[in-house]
């Protein structure tokens, strides 16, 4: 059994759900913990009802946790997000006597195969992490932190529960959106773990949490319709800074960090998480129920036509600047068309 867990607002809300639909793939029997930092997608996941999912309201993670709420206080909403990480883990495992081990996944991950080779490597470990592994021409962005909060893995023992308590008092104490000294967010205090704490095991597989800015790093190939990271299978990806332009527009954040998208990394990566996503904002989410998706993903609704002068003027416009933005994808090479779920 595996367990895992997450948080997200309603704008992650498809991402979560495609990272849940990613490990029902694989026939494995699993339970996926979501923090919801908002009512909306609290009462979302209760209407889906996902046998596998428990989600968790905002109110009753909060709730007698006195530091957590005076944190909120002195800082921003993502910050806060940031802050609430380690007490998240420590939450479920508080409640969850049966849970041997526990991974914290960020939303924007999505699996391509089953994480046993991730979770056998923890086998005398009390704690896993995985390095940002910046090639040499993004080392400096190590001052953000050497490993990334998006896979953490705690063995429901002293060794994780003292690295836990520990995670969660800094982040009490400070968690912000900059780089301070040896600090930055929930995410460079792991830097200290490997000496501060016992078994922490740095992760190694090649496929786990391939990224954006680790991309260069590695060569791509497929193998049996496989993606191959060097020689090793992709076990997840992590969409960092995906976004949705317009229905048919999407960023994939790979020129900032000197990636490039090949035709193993949209048609098999990038292509079929856009594909999960399409399918859970047409099919499985009712739009009177959650609003204002900002990162979610629908197809455009049908709409009658209204022939005024200003939706002239409109039209206009919006084919202006879709011929833009085909321009722009052609030309910076971080930006791909998406028609009916396939990237052209």
């Amino acid at each position: 059994m595996y367990y895992f867990c997450t948080y997200l607002d309603k704008n992650y809300l498809t991402r979560g759900l495609a990272l849940y639909r990613s490990l029902l793939r694989f026939n494995v029997p699993f339970k996926l913990w979501i923090l919801c930092m908002d009512q909306a997608s609290f009462e979302t996941l209760l209407r889906l009802n996902k046998q596998e999912i428990e989600p968790i309201a905002l109110k009753d993670f909060e709730d007698g946790d006195t530091e957590l709420l005076l944190a909120k206080n002195n800082r921003s909403l993502i910050e806060y997000f940031f802050t609430c990480t380690p007490s998240l883990p420590l939450y479920v495992l508080k409640r969850n006597h049966q849970i041997d081990m526990l991974t914290y996944l960020d939303a924007d991950l999505f699996f391509f195969a089953d994480p046993k080779p991730i979770l056998e490597e923890m086998v005398s470990y009390s704690v896993g992490i995985i390095e940002h592994r910046f090639p040499p021409h993004l080392c400096d962005r190590e001052r953000f932190g050497i490993y990334n909060v998006g896979w953490i893995s705690f063995r429901n023992d002293s060794n994780a529960h003292n690295c836990l308590k520990w995670w969660r008092d800094r982040c009490l104490e400070w968690c912000y959106d900059q780089v301070e000294e040896e600090r930055y967010a929930d995410q460079k205090y792991l830097d200290k773990w490997p000496q501060l704490f016992n078994k922490v095991k740095v992760l190694q597989h090649k496929g786990a949490n391939l990224a954006p800015w680790n991309l260069s790093n590695f060569r791509l190939a497929l193998k049996n319709k496989i993606v191959m990271v060097d020689d090793q299978p992709l076990i997840f990806y992590h969409f960092n800074g995906f976004r949705k332009l317009r229905q048919w527009l999407y960023r994939i954040n790979l020129s900032p960090h000197g990636g490039k998208p090949s035709r193993i990394i949209l048609k098999y990566i990038y292509q079929p998480y856009i594909q999960v996503l399409l399918f859970i904002g047409n099919q499985e989410l009712n739009k009177s129920t959650v609003v204002n998706l900002k990162n979610s993903i629908r197809e455009p609704q049908p709409h009658t036509t209204n022939h005024s002068y200003s939706n002239i003027l409109s039209y206009f416009y919006i084919k202006l600047e879709s011929f833009f933005y085909i321009i722009k994808s052609i030309c910076i090479r971080d930006y791909i068309i998406v028609i009916k779920g396939h990237v052209i």
